[in-house]
């Protein structure tokens, strides 16, 4: 029986995680996924493959557009990346 990485290896799929540090490069990643699953996919009961991408699709507009997020001082995505910076007094 193949390990999983050997069916990686033999169907030439890079492995990403295998340096030193490397969770890092994907811990952002990771924690949306963590809210995805708990915040859509595990209340929910899909009937298919495209039901369950338009819900998905419909709970990342509410993500990035509606839902506060802590670490973004309260605001969302959408708010922390396209509001202007307020312009600063000149001396």
């Amino acid at each position: 029986m193949l390990s999983f990485t050997d069916v990686l290896l033999k169907n030439e799929i890079a492995i990403s995680m295998d340096g030193k540090g490397a969770w890092r490069d994907n811990v952002f990643v990771e924690r949306l996924w963590r809210s995805i699953k708990y915040e859509e996919v595990y209340l929910r009961a899909y009937d298919s493959v495209s039901e369950a991408r338009s819900s998905i699709g419909r709970y990342l507009t509410f993500y990035n557009g509606q839902r506060p997020h802590s670490s973004l001082d309260r605001k969302t995505p959408d708010q922390a990346d396209f509001d202007p910076l307020p312009q600063l007094a000149a001396a």
